[in-house]
């Protein structure tokens, strides 16, 4: 995997007239991780959602590989992966069809037996050929996760992954995101709960 570089510069974000941060910088190179910490309100999400180009900030800018990436917007998300609070699965179809979905939409389809085994390993072993609206939130959220197991976006940004999976879940999960770090990628992500990574070190941010 090529190296990359995510960065931030002077970024100032205002929601609904407060400002939740200012001046905010950060850099994060192949191979490294940061976790975003801070009390609820502090505009983690937010901070994730401007680092993803959903929302602006109301000064600053992101750099992907030195360019703005509101100037290399295809090439940028083309990159990155990102899961936000919402599963963003579409429950007529099933955890299998929804990966498929999601691979063709980014560019990279992967064959069914992946699919499957990606399903296996966030814990939906049996639960791939059944429509989503009838699984419980915390099967469509592991839904979501699988796409960590088919991705080769190099830039993982994620937000609160840990929320509703077991201690497994939680172990596998760690496991996938220190190979992905460990193959040159990037992520960034929040977490109310520990997260151990073994011997990747962990960079922090503490907003508020």
């Amino acid at each position: 995997m090529a190296g990359h570089r995510l960065a931030a510069q002077s970024l100032t974000c205002v929601r609904e007239r407060r400002t939740l941060f200012s001046s905010l910088d950060l850099s994060l190179s192949s191979g490294r991780v940061l976790l975003v910490e801070g009390f609820n309100g502090a505009g983690k999400t937010s901070l994730l959602r401007i680092l993803c180009g959903l929302s602006q900030p109301r000064e600053g800018a992101v750099l992907w590989d030195g360019e703005d990436i509101r100037e290399c917007r295809w090439t940028y998300h083309h990159g990155l992966l990102y899961i936000g609070h919402s599963a963003g699965t579409k429950l007529e179809l099933t955890p299998v069809e929804n990966l498929r979905f999601l691979g063709a939409l980014g560019g990279r389809p992967a064959e069914d037996e992946v699919l499957v085994e990606a399903l296996d390993a966030v814990g939906l072993e049996g639960y791939e050929d059944l429509p989503v609206r009838v699984l419980s939130a915390g099967q469509r959220r592991r839904v979501a996760l699988a796409r960590l197991w088919v991705s080769s976006a190099p830039l993982w940004i994620l937000d609160e992954p840990l929320t509703a999976i077991d201690r497994r879940g939680v172990s596998n999960l760690a496991m996938r995101i220190r190979g992905h770090i460990q193959s040159g990628g990037l992520a960034v992500l929040t977490s109310h709960q520990p997260l151990e990574l073994a011997s990747i070190p962990i960079e922090r941010l503490t907003l508020g």
